[in-house]
Formats: structure tokens, C-alpha cells, sequence
């Protein structure tokens, strides 16, 4: 996933790729050592080669695991996405430390993504932050439900998943957005939303049209 942020860190340092897996079609799950501590929901900065601009993904492990791992889907018209999808174990990849202000807390909250937009969601969940917790994930097609057995046993009716062109049971048929205008009753919490511009600027809106102060919505946007 991946996002956009300021403030950023501009030194890379040099790791290997301990893994590779592409978990639905055009969308890989990498992954190397982890050396350094973060909070859940903060971005790294990845590049392949110092002459080429790197670019900003969520992280999308736990705070305590040993490999810090990286969700992204190919960009046919991208430079670093599908040379970084053909990367096998053992290449090198260059990585700045975490930074971020899009912080997982204990809090209640509803988390509502589209997407690869998952994936500082998923950090939060596996770095023990998702109780009383509500997750809306938004996709295309049902095979991008990324981590939907673990979510769905772990999360059951706090795990909304929202599919626009495919339908299947316990799935809303279609957009977040449809799911939440339907919603009557928006508690007095955090939200967070995770998603392309347009998707975080529609769902903001929506929300305060709900009667949710502006001041509890918490947006990362990825493009």
C-alpha cells in the first residue's frame, strides 16, 4: 500500500528480501529483517536503486514480529512496483525507518479501508490493537478480502467486508461508501480511513454529514 506523507526521513539503508508472496493477483506481500522499533500504522520509504526516487508504503506486520513486511499491488505504469515484484529472497532493497502520524491506539475506533488500504490495519490487529475495533474493507473483487480468514474468525460482525462487482454471503454488495450512508448510528470515537484521495474525501464527508466532528476523523491517503 501505498501512501502518501510529509515530513519524511531521507536516509535508506540496504536490507534483504527475505520473502515474496503474491497473495491475489498484481498483489505481493514482501518482507526483511526488521531492526528497528515502530508504531503500528506508520509508512516506510522503499526504493531498489539510489538514483531512482523511493516511494512511501505502510507497514503491514506486527510491532513485534521479526520481519517488517510490505503490501502492494503492481502498477502496470509504475517504475518500482513491478521490478519489485519480480524481487526474489536474497535481493537487496533499500528501506528508511518507520515514520508517521497515522497511530494505532487501544481506542475504540472504526478503521475503514479500500483495498491494499488494509494494510496498516492489519499492523494495528497483529500489534494487539484491535479490540473494540470495527474494520470496513471496500474492495473490487472478492479475492481482495487480503487476511480475511484471520480477520473474519478473530473480528466476526466487527469485520464488514464491502464488494462492488462480485457477490457472496456474509459480503455487503457494494461500495463502503453505500455501507455507511445505510449506517444510523456513528459512536462518539476515532475513524480512521485509509484509501485514494477521492475514496478518503467522499467518506470524510459523509461522515460529518452523520453528525462524526471533524476532529475524530483520522485519514491516510495512498496513490
Amino acid at each position: 500500500m501505498q501512501a502518501r506523507q510529509q515530513n519524511t526521513p531521507d536516509k535508506l539503508k540496504e536490507y534483504t528480501l527475505k520473502g515474496n508472496e503474491e497473495i491475489s493477483p498484481g498483489v505481493h506481500l514482501i518482507s526483511f529483517d526488521r531492526d528497528v522499533d515502530f508504531t503500528p500504522g506508520q509508512v516506510v520509504k522503499i526504493g531498489i536503486e539510489i538514483k531512482t526516487p523511493p516511494r512511501i508504503y505502510s507497514i503491514c506486520s506486527g510491532n513485534h514480529e521479526n520481519e517488517i513486511k510490505i503490501l502492494f499491488n503492481i502498477k502496470d505504469d509504475g517504475f518500482l512496483t513491478p521490478k519489485l515484484a519480480a524481487y526474489i529472497p536474497g535481493d537487496k532493497i533499500l528501506v528508511s525507518k518507520p515514520y508517521g502520524s497515522f497511530l494505532g491506539s487501544k481506542a475504540p475506533a472504526w478503521c475503514i479501508a479500500t483495498g491494499t488500504g488494509v494494510a496498516p490495519f492489519y499492523s494495528m490487529f497483529q500489534s494487539g490493537l484491535f479490540e473494540n475495533k470495527k474494520l470496513i474493507h471496500g474492495v473490487s473483487y472478492l479475492n481482495q478480502f487480503y487476511f480475511e480468514d484471520e480477520l473474519d474468525w478473530a473480528l466476526g460482525k466487527n469485520y464488514v467486508r464491502c464488494c462492488s462487482r462480485e457477490s457472496s454471503c456474509d459480503v455487503y454488495p457494494g461500495r463502503v461508501t453505500a455501507y455507511l450512508a445505510e449506517q444510523s448510528h456513528f459512536p462518539n470515537q476515532k475513524y480512521y480511513i485509509c484509501g485514494k484521495a477521492i475514496m478518503v474525501v467522499e467518506i470524510r464527508d459523509l461522515l460529518i454529514e452523520k453528525g462524526v466532528p471533524f476532529e475524530n476523523i483520522v485519514a491516510e491517503i495512498y496513490f
